[in-house]
């Protein structure tokens, strides 16, 4: 749903373009809700229960319903009272309207954000709705729409998302600067009117306010809360202040904080971002860190059960395999210098040699290995298939850890091994499609490359794969020399193969 005209720079363009956005939906979430609502055993309830797996048909449920208020009405602030409001009929005619599309033809920018959404409900849900049990509905629909405003700024244009993360996360850019540069106006005031216009929820007008307009409350709690060792010393800071105790206590800071810990987690789950919102949350608990940590973890593990995604980077994955160690921009790789090239030079021609100069396969591979390093690539791992393809092995680690030595992998636990083994090809990892392949990767492939810039290659001979060739240059962006090195090395080392089979006939 990219826009290609030029981005607006004011408030007002902004919200012009962005009300008229219609979100995209997938075709089976609209099937299954079209059919509930011709369905006449079906009750509102259960009709609500299907709208809110899909985030853009929720939230284009509820926008049509207080579209259409009178003045004087409140407005809808569950999917009940939206589609009481709109009737079926109307609610039918609404989703006819909707774009429907592959789940694969949506914008991953936007899949992506909504997908933070859906886990920030889900630690919401967690960490504060037992304890506020008749608020249950507010804390639900609050901390899942809290972003919606940044969905239809995604789907206008799915390029923001990635721009931002490299500029304020990776580039460390004020992010107040970046925005001003990229869409003329601060995010959160664009994000408040726009809410303010759809008339989302009041938490989240509420959230967007004090973050715009009256931080001090927030500065003040923050600085008590990072005392979290001395609960009792906390609550005598707060006792001597009133009004901010009374504040901290305000139950639509549920939202904020639930959204705050699940983007602070997408970045990094042990930055210092993520501390501040864990510590404050653990000061509106009254919870010590570590109690709430596990707890939001617990949360986290459910979430991630819940929404199963293979190409979408899941705020959960990163307490795994952390999102700065994925995301950097590394220096740019050495040039290389003419010993290196004659060198590998001169292992090609041994890989090319007919008959075939090798007398067993660990003598190929450490050739291949070596010619792969004098090429320009400072980490290398090959991985042997066995006869069934059940099992690939490493074999001659460059630049690796000691976990490399030895490592047995089932391709069958990762999509990316899985699909290089059916036929030779490759695949290039860059910052542009790296959060699409990073759930399909092994784990332990990801703890030994964290890096932006990798290539895979499988190899083989007579169309069968051998074995699958894991290279880069310690995270650095990869040059167009470099990868044609790599090219013309992957192609003698299938010549190698293929003489080493056909040897003695």
């Amino acid at each position: 749903m990219s826009n290609q005209l030029a981005r607006p720079r004011t408030l007002k363009a902004w919200l012009t373009l962005l009300d008229k956005q219609l979100l995209p939906v997938q075709i089976e979430s609209r099937q299954k809700v079209l059919a509930a609502l011709t369905d006449s055993r079906r009750s509102l309830r259960e009709i609500a229960d299907l709208i809110q797996n899909s985030p853009a048909l929720a939230i284009s449920v509820l926008r049509e319903a207080n579209a259409s208020q009178n003045t004087l009405g409140e407005p809808a602030e569950s999917l009940e009272n939206a589609l009481n409001r709109l009737g079926l009929q109307r609610t039918q005619a609404l989703l006819e309207r909707l774009p429907a599309l592959k789940r694969e033809e949506i914008p991953l920018a936007l899949r992506q954000i909504q997908l933070i959404s859906q886990h920030a409900s889900q630690q919401a849900n967690g960490l504060f709705s037992g304890r506020l049990a008749r608020l249950w509905q507010e804390i639900h629909w609050g901390s899942m729409l809290f972003l919606a405003p940044v969905w239809a700024l995604v789907s206008s244009y799915p390029d923001l998302l990635s721009t931002w993360e490299q500029r304020v996360l990776v580039n460390a850019e004020p992010a107040q600067k970046v925005e001003i540069d990229m869409l003329g106006v601060p995010l959160l005031q664009l994000c408040l009117a726009l809410a303010e216009r759809w008339k989302l929820p009041e938490w989240i007008c509420y959230s967007y306010r004090l973050l715009l307009n009256d931080r001090r409350f927030l500065a003040k709690a923050l600085l008590i809360a990072r005392d979290n060792q001395h609960p009792l010393h906390q609550q005598q800071c707060l006792d001597a202040d009133p009004d901010l105790q009374r504040w901290l206590s305000h139950p639509a800071n549920c939202i904020l904080l639930a959204n705050g810990l699940a983007l602070s987690a997408h970045h990094s789950w042990d930055g210092q971002h993520s501390l501040r919102w864990q510590q404050l949350t653990g000061l509106y608990l009254q919870l010590p860190v570590a109690d709430l940590q596990q707890s939001i973890h617990q949360q986290a593990a459910i979430s991630a059960r819940k929404l199963v995604t293979t190409d979408l980077w899941h705020p959960a994955q990163a307490m795994l395999w952390p999102w700065h160690a994925s995301h950097l921009i590394s220096p740019e790789p050495p040039p290389a210098n003419k010993a290196d090239v004659q060198d590998w030079r001169q292992l090609c021609k041994q890989l090319l040699s007919e008959p075939s100069a090798f007398n067993n396969v660990l003598q190929l591979t450490a050739c291949a290995s070596r010619t792969f390093q004098a090429g320009g690539m400072q980490r290398v791992l090959l991985l042997l298939s066995d006869r069934t393809q059940s099992k690939l092995v490493s074999q001659h680690p460059i630049g690796l850890n000691e976990s490399a030595l030895g490592l047995s992998l089932d391709p069958q636990q990762s999509q990316v091994l899985r699909t290089l083994l059916s036929t030779p090809g490759q695949l290039r990892l860059t910052p542009e499609n790296i959060a699409q392949f990073s759930a399909r990767l092994s784990g332990a492939v990801k703890e030994l490359f964290p890096s932006e810039h990798l290539l895979f290659r499988s190899l083989g001979t007579n169309g069968r794969v051998v074995m699958i060739a894991v290279c880069d240059c310690n995270g650095a962006a990869l040059d167009d020399n470099r990868l044609q090195i790599f090219a013309k090395t992957a192609q003698c080392i299938e010549r190698a193969l293929s003489n080493f089979a056909n040897r003695g006939r």
